[in-house]
């Protein structure tokens, strides 16, 4: 393994996965902004189009780690150090469910992307939103979508710069201002999944499918204030705190944990007295 991973530096993200996530990305995309470009006469909605959206996710999520493996070569103790770092994103995201939008996971997801790289926290973000809804009992229509947005959070702290340019003090402020930003990202990007089909709604703020998208936008926005601006002001909060208060020796952590892991010199076998 080349000196750059020994060192505990973000996997590289290879062509192969690069691919992998660019299709992932681009499903997920049209699956979220469908409703901004439909026509009125479309029998299009997300609790239909979820399972199809979730049974071409799961095959190009397990490319992402084939492609990571075929490129960084990761092995087993490397996919072993993610699924443990999934469990306990599950386990953290209960324990502020249901107030004010307090969810430590979210701390969590951003200090793993940024240490593992973006490939990996593309793939840590869906697998711990999929555990954590099996915890929780919050199986539905809007999983896969919970999933893709979590995986486009994770991912965006992977791609901040790199660590040999930010250390100390003024990497936490950095993810700290991108964990704030990102939370109210994923709250504004999981109404968008929401606005289409909660009924009810006032005229103001309610989806109205084959008006202009500028007239869509406005009542878009104004839903986002009304309903969950809030819950998302939360989160951001929540997340800085955490950050500021215990990133630096969770990173520390993390980064030892991925020296010693598996991100080492791979064996090799010679002709004996070699």
């Amino acid at each position: 393994m080349s000196e750059v991973l020994k060192r505990g530096r973000p996997v590289p993200l290879g062509p192969r996965a690069i691919v992998a996530l660019v299709l992932i990305s681009a499903i997920g995309i049209a699956a979220f902004g469908w409703p901004l470009l439909a026509d009125r006469d479309s029998g299009l909605a997300h609790a239909q189009d979820a399972p199809w959206l979730f049974a071409a996710l799961l095959p190009l999520l397990v490319g992402v780690v084939v492609a990571m493996i075929a490129d960084a070569g990761l092995d087993a103790k490397a996919v072993a150090m993610l699924g443990v770092l999934a469990a306990v994103g599950a386990a953290l995201r209960p324990l502020g469910a249901g107030t004010a939008g307090l969810e430590p996971m979210f701390f969590l997801m951003v200090l793993s992307g940024r240490v593992l790289g973006p490939g990996f926290g593309f793939v840590l973000g869906s697998v711990t939103m999929f555990a954590s809804a099996l915890l929780t009992g919050g199986v539905g229509p809007w999983m896969p979508f919970q999933m893709l947005s979590m995986s486009w959070f994770t991912m965006g702290a992977g791609l901040l710069p790199g660590p040999d340019r930010l250390r100390g003090r003024g990497e936490l402020l950095m993810l700290a201002a991108y964990g704030a930003v990102a939370s109210l990202a994923y709250g504004t990007i999981m109404n968008l999944y929401g606005w289409t089909i909660v009924p009810g709604l006032a005229s103001g703020i309610s989806f109205r499918a084959g008006d202009p998208l500028g007239d869509n936008l406005v009542r878009f926005l104004a839903y986002c204030a009304t309903t969950s601006l809030g819950w998302d002001l939360g989160r951001a909060v929540l997340t800085i705190v955490l950050t500021l208060a215990v990133g630096a020796p969770l990173l520390k952590a993390l980064r030892r944990a991925t020296r010693r892991a598996s991100f080492e010199a791979q064996v090799t076998f010679g002709a004996p007295g070699e």
